[in-house]
């Protein structure tokens, strides 16, 4: 399908519902079916011929672990609130045991499924010469091989425990694996309960011997049961099961910490001790001992799942390697921008010459580091701030800023404690920075803060001149690697100010006025989006073409939805590409027949945030009113984060977002499902479609229009145009 065929497909038929479910609660989907429904698309991949073997083992591991996330967070919350007998609907009416309920049977459907998707990849994975094998299909070089492996990497950090009364059950860390033997003593028969945590700090699956181009792997499991002598000597084993636990891993933090930091390392301890919310157990467990673990870990009912196959999916990811390459995607190496090498690699003189946007992964990472880097060598800055939600560990960020303050400049990070499952990580380079002599700002108590900025200030002359960096995504260059999101490098003065007045506000608390390119929440975000709804509804009315095209990773805050419903309701055509979550019903009779909503899911994690507004001239148009964000249009995004919406005005950079990552977004059918109003995701029958449209491998292989040099942007294929 070409764009222009995109544009001008007849919408679905209007699906007709009953009144009460376009008026009432169940015009919304429910959050979290809606996430269940994501996550089986991303299984889906794993199922998908048209991905490379290994990617799609990685595909189930992707799938493992976001699921275990959902569970150690989202059920984890509705379970407490379910226990206290809290009864308040969430936006579709259900309470939170509805919601539990609908949660549980969707939930193990799906990990039914992910076992069946697992067992036909192992299939195809000894096919190409790469096996998981058991302890009894293992040779005697094998065994050779693995009795060192075991006394000199194993043994070591083995802690087996005995269950009895002079033993109390032993603490199980979240999703921490344990093997529990039922056992008896050879000289008398007596029976010898016992636990043997996995160490997490040593391989699930261990490399054996193999020929060049395969591959063999041991699970670490079947090694300790191939050991059990050497560990319990005198002893036979007469039963064994395999558990794994999920604990509630949500934060709990005092509002009135003295000490913030001091706070949030204790919260980390009341994390890894948090309530079992989910365990995971061998189906064939003996009676006795499923009972004991059961009892210990106070577990019961819809908490427990009985698993035929292997338990821990998500180690699964140990297996993507190498070693046959042309079992993964086809290497692609980021482009550096024309422009940047047009000026020898000066970023400062590449953002001189116009605004810039890089669209990563295609557009390397490097740039932003670059960016900071530079500027902490430069003689000519005088102060850098940085917001910093998630990082990596060995971050060149982190390291840039050190540097600069080390320099004798004036630098400043917001550094955001709150990131969930980065707060370990985040004290340490917060610590790391206060060392260096930076400004180190921990921001609200009440608010994370969300928005990706960096500012350099530098002195050109008689003046200083601040260049800007506002991002999509994360200051994290791991996963900017897989992660879609967008940089825009301006030295737009404007830009420049209202990123200087959300750093004052961070650090000072004080509101920001006169804000002249950008929107931040909680303060004015949700307005200035609903804002541009209702205009393009007026323009609908008034007989003007009127659009919205918009893409983030979810959709749920109501009042937003409404306004996208009213304005369906006059006529305002929307397009929305939504990763995951998206409580909006497209398609309805009476509610949302003008609105279409897709889901892109494939090589790389959509996680872009643009919105565009026809301003009575549709989609696409030179006049459009184009804005990228740090935010999703969730109820915690716009009301308790402090996020970014960006204007863009450079008419290369709205051609790009406009003509090159909307258009290609919504014109993808490769990896594109289509949302029913039902709830129902249907994708496209690829068999039947000639070489169908793939926005990943188009981004690929084009540049982004605005990082074009001397080349110029003449021979940048746009998908659409607009003239007026």
């Amino acid at each position: 399908m070409s764009f222009a065929d995109f544009l001008n497909a007849p919408l679905c038929a209007p699906l007709d519902l009953p009144e009460d479910e376009v008026d009432g609660p169940k015009r919304f989907f429910n959050r979290e079916l809606s996430w269940l429904a994501f996550n089986w698309r991303v299984l889906e991949e794993a199922a998908n011929p048209r991905v490379p073997l290994l990617e799609r083992v990685r595909f189930v591991s992707i799938s493992a672990g976001n699921l275990d996330e959902f569970y150690t967070v989202r059920v984890a919350g509705l379970r407490e609130l379910a226990q206290e007998g809290n009864l308040t609907p969430a936006a579709d009416g259900r309470t939170p045991a509805e919601q539990l309920k609908l949660i549980n049977a969707d939930a193990r459907a799906l990990m039914i499924r992910q076992q069946e998707v697992w067992t036909g990849l192992r299939a195809e994975l000894e096919a190409e010469g790469i096996t998981v094998v058991t302890r009894d299909e293992l040779t005697k070089a094998d065994k050779a091989q693995l009795a060192d492996i075991f006394l000199e990497q194993v043994f070591p950090v083995l802690s087996p425990l005995a269950i009895d009364p002079a033993h109390p059950f032993p603490f199980i860390p979240n999703e921490g694996i344990a093997l529990a033997l039922q056992m008896n003593r050879e000289r008398d028969g007596r029976v010898l309960q016992a636990l043997l945590p996995i160490p997490a700090q040593i391989d699930r699956f261990l490399s054996l011997d193999a020929e060049e181009g395969k591959a063999r792997y041991l699970p670490l499991e079947e090694l300790l049961l191939l050991n059990i002598g050497a560990l319990f000597p005198g002893y036979k084993v007469s039963g064994t099961c395999l558990f794994r636990v999920l604990r509630d891993s949500d934060l709990e933090v005092e509002e009135e910490a003295e000490d913030l930091v001091r706070e949030f390392e204790t919260a980390l301890k009341r994390r890894r001790r948090g309530e079992v919310v989910r365990l995971q157990i061998s189906a064939n467990a003996p009676g006795k001992l499923a009972t004991e673990i059961l009892d210990e870990l106070h577990v019961s009912g819809d908490e427990v799942v009985e698993v035929e196959g292997m338990i821990g999916l998500v180690s699964l990811k140990q297996l993507v390697t190498d070693v046959r390459p042309e079992l993964l995607w086809r290497s692609f190496t980021p482009r550096v921008p024309e422009r940047v090498q047009d000026h020898d690699g000066d970023m400062f003189a590449a953002i001189q010459s116009k605004d810039m946007l890089l669209h990563h992964p295609y557009e390397t990472f490097d740039m932003v580091i670059r960016f900071l880097a530079q500027a902490a060598r430069d003689p000519n800055v005088v102060a850098i701030k940085q917001t910093l939600y998630r990082t990596s560990n060995e971050s060149p960020i982190v390291e840039a800023l050190c540097e600069a303050a080390e320099n004798g400049k004036s630098v400043t990070a917001l550094v955001e404690l709150k990131a969930r499952f980065d707060e370990a990580a985040n004290i340490r380079q917060s610590r790391k920075l206060e060392r260096s002599g930076a400004h180190v700002v921990y921001g609200f108590i009440n608010y994370k803060t969300h928005a990706k900025i960096s500012t350099v200030v530098r002195r050109e002359g008689d003046k200083l001149v601040t260049y800007t960096h506002y991002g999509t995504g994360n200051y994290h260059p791991i996963t900017a690697r897989i992660y879609t999101d967008l940089s825009l490098f301006t030295c737009d003065a404007a830009l420049g100010r209202d990123a200087t007045k959300v750093f004052n506000y961070i650090g000072g608390y004080a509101e920001p006025a006169g804000l002249e390119n950008l929107s931040i929440s909680p303060i004015a975000m949700k307005k200035t989006l609903i804002d541009g709804i209702d205009a393009e509804a007026e323009h609908a009315q008034a007989g003007k073409p009127a659009m919205i095209w918009a893409k983030m990773n979810s959709l749920i805050e109501p009042d937003v939805i409404d306004a996208l419903y009213e304005a369906s309701q006059k006529g305002v055509q929307i397009d929305l590409v939504i990763r995951g979550i998206c409580g909006l019903r497209p398609g309805v009779k009476g509610l949302s027949e003008n609105i279409r909503v897709k889901s892109v899911v494939g090589r790389f994690l959509e996680h872009s945030r643009i919105v565009c507004f026809g301003n009575g001239h549709g989609l696409p148009s030179k006049k459009a009113r184009v804005y990228i964000s740090s935010a999703d249009w969730m109820g915690r995004n716009l009301n308790r984060r402090v996020e970014t919406l960006v204007e863009c005005k450079n008419a290369t950079v709205k051609a790009q977002i406009v003509g090159q990552i909307m258009a290609a977004n919504l014109a993808d059918v490769a990896q594109s499902w289509v949302l029913r109003g039902d709830g129902s995701f249907e994708r496209p029958d690829l068999s039947q479609i000639e070489n169908p449209f793939s926005c990943h491998r188009f981004f690929m292989e084009n540049p982004s229009l605005s990082g074009r040099g001397s080349a110029g942007a003449k021979d940048v294929p746009e998908l659409t145009h607009g003239d007026d």
